[in-house]
């Protein structure tokens, strides 16, 4: 929230979809990411899960519509928050934060369009891409992930719009 908007008393309209921000995050920290799918549990795979995770509601937001218009934009503003957050607690300096939100949001544009791509190949390729950068430490992982990131996805489809802004369900 800006310093006049906390002077004015001008409401963060993000803090509506804090509920399903935390969803986003609470699912791509899941132990079974990074246990049973062997996603690295380290700054960039859990930055990948998130990005991933969130690309999906993004893409779930998409389908709704003008209707999920505002919410896609103040969740994608949450992302960015969030992510300016962890650079600075990192120890990313005012200089330079700027310019690694910047690649940040343009890697999760990127995860918006292979996810859409995705949606005809299925998930597998995604992950091997998108999650393992194209190294993944077994044949088993990118399937696992895949089929994770499929019950997200169907997850997210089973919700209403009303629903999922307001209480998502926690993903398998």
């Amino acid at each position: 929230m800006s310093f006049l908007q906390r002077i004015f008393g001008r409401p963060d309209r993000r803090k509506a979809y804090e509920p399903l921000y935390r969803f986003i995050v609470a699912t791509a920290r899941d132990p079974a990411w990074y246990r049973g799918g062997q996603v690295p549990d380290t700054l960039d795979g859990r930055f990948d899960m998130v990005a991933a995770v969130t690309a999906l509601v993004l893409l779930r937001l998409e389908a709704e519509g003008e209707s999920a218009r505002e919410a896609s934009a103040l969740l994608t503003e949450s992302f960015v928050a969030d992510m300016d957050a962890s650079l600075r607690q990192i120890g990313i300096g005012d200089y330079v934060v700027g310019k690694h939100i910047g690649r940040l949001m343009g890697a999760l544009g990127g995860r918006l369009g292979a996810l859409r791509e995705a949606e005809d190949r299925g998930l597998e390729a995604f992950a091997v891409h998108n999650i393992f950068h194209d190294k993944p430490p077994t044949d088993e992982a990118p399937r696992r992930v895949a089929a994770r990131l499929e019950q997200v996805r169907l997850a997210l489809r089973e919700q209403s719009l009303d629903a999922l802004l307001a209480s998502p369900v926690q993903a398998p």
